[in-house]
């Protein structure tokens, strides 16, 4: 073989097995991730499908489960983190669940509310009366308890009847369970705002603003994938972003994962307001302490938790800085 020929062969060989290597030792962080349908968490799928979480080292599983389920799937370790409501970050660390908050994803505007029959004028109507809520523990199950309480009623006033938010729009609207009322959320709430005859939207979170989301991970998690955590921040802030430049195509692709056009989910959008980094910056400075206190407080009243967690323990800011 002609030496030179030889030579260039021999460097194309060692160029393939460095970039190999290289390759190799930049190997993905494997995250399993639980969350819902729920509007607020769909910059996370945008950050999936747009290879957002790719680019930056995270190889991500994105997994539905029920918020009444969720933290049962950290505890036996088949996912890391969670996307969920603020006050349940509470009720797990109390149930002996240890996660941590590290960015804020969302906070409604409207996107979650009470619907009720056309003949009740008021919250304080419900006594008596029969509401849909998820179980226990959960966002709308706390939604319901906090819009009863200023209302001057508890949930021991009412009888609940446990569904999930999309199924307590579909059976509130077609008249089934004898319900008088609902919990549930967009873009499930939209369902009611299109049938009137069925009911209506008593209250939302623009009258009661208690419905706000956080993403938190496992202790172990944090501590073994530091940058990981970081990059799961970052990803979210560019999906974020990615959503302004890109409006038309970012809405095609977070609707497609709840099965709605991307002008359904637009729409559906149009209730809450997604958190960049400057907003979590000023969120967890002071506002998302406060609202935990003022939600443990309730908790503990109606009985979700029997003891509050050391609330200063459930976030760290590291990772939006």
């Amino acid at each position: 073989m002609n030496p030179l020929r030889r030579t260039t062969t021999t460097l194309f060989v060692t160029l393939a097995a460095l970039l190999a290597a290289g390759q190799a030792g930049a190997q993905e962080t494997p995250v399993a991730i639980g969350l819902s349908g729920w509007t607020g968490f769909a910059p996370l799928t945008l950050a999936k499908e747009s290879g957002i979480f790719k680019k930056n080292g995270l190889d991500v599983t994105l997994r539905k489960i029920p918020q009444k389920d969720r933290h049962l799937a950290i505890a036996s370790g088949d996912i890391q983190c969670a996307a969920t409501t603020v006050e349940t970050w509470v009720v797990w660390n109390a149930n002996g669940v240890a996660t941590t908050q590290i960015f804020q994803l969302d906070k409604s505007y409207g996107a979650d509310g009470m619907v009720v029959r056309n003949g009740i004028t008021k919250i304080a109507d419900l006594k008596g009366k029969t509401v849909a809520a998820s179980a226990p523990g959960t966002a709308p199950y706390f939604g319901l308890a906090w819009m009863l309480k200023k209302n001057g009623l508890s949930v021991k006033d009412v009888k609940v009847v446990t569904l999930e938010p999309q199924a307590a729009a579909n059976a509130f609207v077609a008249g089934a369970g004898e319900l008088d009322a609902a919990m549930t959320y967009e873009p499930y709430l939209s369902t009611v705002r299109s049938n009137p005859t069925a009911g209506k939207i008593i209250a939302t979170t623009l009258d009661y603003p208690m419905v706000m989301d956080t993403f938190g991970c496992t202790p172990k998690f944090l501590k073994d994938n530091p940058k990981a955590a970081k990059a799961l921040a970052d990803s979210y802030f560019e999906a974020v972003e990615l959503i302004k430049r890109e409006p038309k195509k970012s809405f095609e692709v977070m609707g497609a994962d709840v099965k709605q056009s991307g002008e359904a989910f637009e729409k559906s959008a149009a209730y809450l307001r997604w958190q960049d980094k400057a907003a979590n910056q000023k969120f967890f400075a002071g506002e998302l302490q406060q609202f935990s206190k003022e939600a443990a407080d309730l908790l503990l009243e109606i009985g979700i938790i029997k003891q509050i967690p050391d609330l200063k323990s459930l976030q760290d800011t590291r990772f939006i800085q």
